[in-house]
């Protein structure tokens, strides 16, 4: 108990009848998720996916109403849920929910499995009920024996060695095996692919990195290579444990890849140098600042906490990165001219051409941020 209260016996008391009621609310949290694994169980047997998104809206739509009837926050009480729910789909996926049966586990190696993205695969591939097997450079398992054995092998290394990868391996699969990429750039890789391997070629690239809490709702994006019956099997398979697959042909994925990292990526880059070149350290603006700029302080310092490997290649190899970071640069001289001209009326024209672009996403925007910044601050206060 913290000093505070520790000799006040009228708050003692009050706290300890909160203590007993937090113990009913977990013994009913457990009765829920005893619930959902009935849930779970059905699911499997039915082959329904495991996120209903309509079901979901209606979920939290009701229980914001009952919550206010009750003389509680809606935003909390919608908080508490959608963690709730999170909870709920890991444990349903955790139990095999959504996959359909015919969903055959396959034997799966991981080349360049002992690095930290190719374990989060490992871990995931092995949670969907595949035979997973790690293939590195000082692993029992080589390379080479993983892609002569595996039905299924996936090149998880670093995108400046990915193709030399792919050309040495690729001739060693059998030709009823699937040979898989997870590369933030799909071109260059994919048509490595299809010219190194008889075997089936799919290209994937997960939209997330080794450090998700969760591969629930988490996206991946499929570029078709050589075998239709291959990819889906791969994407009922991801598909059935709650995630999203977008399919995209190599250069439509390149092309969006431009934008998704190399302009939000470099966004980050140029605001992060700006700050330390600028010279006040963030704990002094922290002081200062409002809940939008820490957050946007959150995601520049954790950009650069990461490796300058990773993301340095992501960048360069792209083949449109000339075209985003000009387009940056043109709009940022023009901004800076903007303000240093005083001039309110073109500034306010370019407040309503962004906004025109963004159209109907503004109010979404809103309404997603406002709760992110809700738990932000929640967060830093404690």
């Amino acid at each position: 108990m913290s000093e505070s209260g520790a000799k006040d016996p009228v708050l003692r008391a009050l706290r300890d009848r909160i203590d007993d009621v937090d113990r009913r609310l977990l013994e009913l949290l457990r009765e829920r998720m005893s619930v959902v694994a009935d849930v779970a169980r059905h699911k499997r047997s039915t082959g329904v996916r495991i996120r209903d998104l309509g079901r979901e809206r209606e979920l939290l739509d009701s229980r914001r109403v009952l919550a206010e009837r009750l003389g509680l926050g809606g935003d909390s009480v919608e908080a508490i849920y959608r963690q709730i729910m999170m909870a709920s789909r890991d444990y349903q996926a955790q139990l095999g929910a959504g996959a359909k049966t015919a969903v055959e586990p396959k034997s799966m190696a991981i080349v360049g499995g002992a690095g930290e993205m190719g374990q989060a695969l490992a871990r995931l591939f092995d949670s969907l009920g595949q035979s997973v097997r790690v293939a590195d450079l000082n692993t029992p398992l080589t390379p080479e024996q993983a892609a002569a054995e595996a039905d299924v092998v996936v090149v998880c290394v670093p995108i400046r060695e990915t193709e030399q990868v792919i050309r040495k391996l690729g001739p060693l699969l059998r030709p009823d095996a699937l040979l898989m990429d997870v590369t933030s750039l799909k071109g260059e890789p994919v048509r490595c692919m299809l010219d190194s391997t008889t075997a089936a070629v799919l290209g994937t690239h997960p939209l997330f990195g080794p450090g998700v809490h969760s591969f629930q709702g988490q996206r991946v994006v499929v570029c078709p290579g050589r075998g239709a019956e291959w990819q889906r099997w791969f994407v009922e398979l991801l598909e059935g444990g709650g995630m999203v697959v977008t399919e995209s042909n190599a250069d439509e994925h390149d092309r969006m890849m431009a934008l998704v990292q190399v302009l939000t990526h470099y966004q980050t880059q140029v605001m992060g140098l700006a700050l330390a070149r600028l010279g006040t350290p963030p704990a002094h603006s922290r002081a200062f600042t409002s809940p939008a700029y820490l957050l946007e302080l959150y995601v520049t310092a954790r950009h650069f906490a990461q490796s300058a490997g990773l993301y340095g290649p992501i960048e360069m190899l792209n083949p449109r990165t000339s075209e985003v970071t000009a387009a940056f640069q043109q709009a940022a001289a023009e901004l800076a001219e903007i303000l240093a001209s005083g001039d309110q009326a073109r500034f306010a024209d370019i407040f309503e051409e962004v906004r025109g672009f963004f159209g109907g996403f503004t109010e979404e925007a809103l309404e997603q941020s406002r709760f992110l910044i809700d738990r932000l601050v929640e967060r830093s206060m404690g």
